[in-house]
């Protein structure tokens, strides 16, 4: 079990939450100019690093509010 904690609500189980993947991804300016290739990039390729790494939160159950985090993805220990 991992204790996420909302900066709504304060600390919840992780099943009230939904993933959201790789924080501060942006958006393309024009998608439709990109290649297929690189539209592939933007949505299917993140980074995937072992230690610290941001990430997007929905919490789902509880105030449905979008949040960021910085999680360790070795310990699953919240760093902010």
């Amino acid at each position: 079990m991992m204790l996420i904690p909302c900066p709504w609500c304060g600390p919840r189980d992780e099943s009230e939450f939904h993933y959201g993947g790789q924080a501060g991804v942006a958006y393309p300016a024009d998608p439709a100019a990109l290649s297929d290739a690189e539209w592939a990039r933007y949505l299917f390729f993140r980074d995937n690093p072992k230690g610290p790494f941001r990430e997007r939160w929905s919490h789902s159950a509880g105030c449905r509010r979008w949040f960021s985090l910085v999680r360790d993805t070795v310990t699953n220990e919240v760093l902010s």
